[in-house]
């Protein structure tokens, strides 16, 4: 019998860390399929990664489903009013007990193969033929116990998190200081809450997930990759007088014609575990025209401190890593969700801060229809250069890439530090807790 073949990074915990180094990476990381599924495995299924938000169910029964690390979820309110996380799997056949999509299922969930009932929380309600078991093991078997659930579910602010398996910091320990990013959005609105504004868009792209979030935090292309959608947002509003109101599209495109000196003094935060904020001193977001009544009613709301803190916090991006990245102004998040080591679906969804003017949510929408729909003026070509990454890596010679731009001195994950707005640490930053957690073992 011939011995098992020998996996090249699996049986090589140093081959695996190698693939990091201080200031570049190996191109492994983005095109080896067996890199991936450890990353499933080590580093999608052991992080809290974001589930949904609670508003996309808000009644009794109402449930959405998604797949994380190639597992199927479910989200989904109970009679309580409580918001859960269970697998999609039926506890006897594993059939999906939900097609993909959303639904309201009603007061229980029934498997469309044997009729398997569960209430909401996962529980066996009923089994048919029940009599058929008696005598039998299943009283004692994991099927009986019902629907699995993850290792852990948090939802901070309405936004749901989950960690898939194994043992781990808990999510306040792992989010930090992100906690207050998240509690800055929902802050925009004066009830504290916030609510989906529809449907998201969806972007597949073929490129490895790893090339977008990096993207997040590179400042140094817009000038480059987006110069005909600059040049176009110019040619537009050329001539206007210095003092005309710009229409929302306007505002939303102009500011990523700025030049790298502005992304430069925008700042930026790193954080431990790969989180990170993007424009923590200014950002394209800031220089949005004001709403009449809205800061006074954030003022009555949450006090005057609160109220100047929470509408000044308009950063770039704040990236929960490795599944989210979020903006304050607008209301709006990306959602990074894996399919392959070649195939990347992105949901960008837009908000509505409950008790605020609706204008907040016609912005979000806005912007994510021209940033971020792969027809918009912008991201096709960012995909563009994301599927050409993914294909060119493959060319011979040089197999690292580059992130030295201010590698000046040594960086440990773990560490917060404040850098320039271009510094490529936000970058090796993710890479840092991409290693650690891939050096995890089985």
């Amino acid at each position: 019998m011939n011995a098992p073949a020998r996996s090249r990074y699996r049986d090589d915990p140093e081959a695996l860390r190698a693939l990091v180094r201080d200031d570049a990476v190996h191109r492994d990381v983005y095109l080896d399929e067996e890199v991936f599924e450890l990353e499933r495995e080590r580093l999608w299924a052991r992080s809290w990664v974001y589930v949904g938000h609670e508003s996309q169910v808000p009644a009794a029964g109402d449930c959405m489903t998604l797949d994380v690390a190639g597992r199927p979820l479910l989200m989904v309110r109970d009679e309580a009013g409580a918001v859960r996380v269970l697998m999609n799997r039926c506890a006897h056949k594993g059939a999906k007990l939900v097609s993909d999509g959303t639904a309201n299922v009603g007061r229980f969930f029934r498997c469309p193969y044997h009729a398997w009932a569960y209430d909401l929380d996962g529980a066996v309600r009923a089994i048919p033929l029940r009599s058929g078991y008696e005598g039998t093991a299943l009283a004692s078997s994991d099927a009986a116990r019902g629907l699995s659930s993850p290792a852990g579910v948090a939802v901070h602010r309405g936004f749901v998190f989950a960690r898939l398996e194994g043992a781990g910091p808990s999510f306040d320990d792992w989010a930090g200081p992100m906690r207050a990013v998240i509690d800055a959005i929902a802050d925009r609105s004066p009830a504290g809450r916030l609510r989906v504004a529809g449907a998201p868009i969806r972007s597949v792209y073929r490129a490895n997930w790893k090339t977008y979030i990096e993207n997040i935090n590179d400042t140094v292309h817009p000038p480059a990759t987006h110069q005909s959608a600059n040049d176009a947002a110019g040619a537009v509003w050329a001539g206007q007088p210095p003092d005309a109101p710009r229409p929302m599209s306007m505002q939303q495109l102009l500011p990523f014609g700025s030049g790298w000196t502005f992304f430069e003094r925008m700042g930026g935060r790193v954080l431990p575990g790969g989180h990170s904020v993007l424009g923590t001193q200014s950002s394209i977001h800031a220089s949005y025209e004001g709403l009449d009544g809205y800061e006074a009613a954030l003022v009555a709301a949450h006090g005057e401190a609160r109220a100047h803190a929470v509408l000044a916090f308009a950063p770039q991006n704040a990236v929960l890593y490795p599944s989210v990245s979020m903006k304050a102004m607008p209301q709006a998040i990306r959602v990074i969700r894996p399919l392959a080591v070649d195939l990347t679906m992105v949901e960008a969804w837009a908000f509505q801060p409950v008790d605020a003017p609706e204008l907040l949510s016609r912005r979000a929408t806005t912007y994510n229809r021209l940033v971020f729909s792969p027809m918009s003026v912008l991201a096709h070509d960012d995909l563009h250069v994301f599927e050409t990454i993914q294909q060119a890596l493959r060319a011979d010679g040089n197999p690292w890439v580059s992130l030295a731009r201010g590698h000046v001195a040594p960086e440990r994950d773990g560490e917060t530090a404040e850098v320039g707005g271009t510094d490529e640490r936000l970058i090796r930053n993710q890479f840092r807790a991409w290693a650690a957690a891939m050096g995890g073992a089985d």
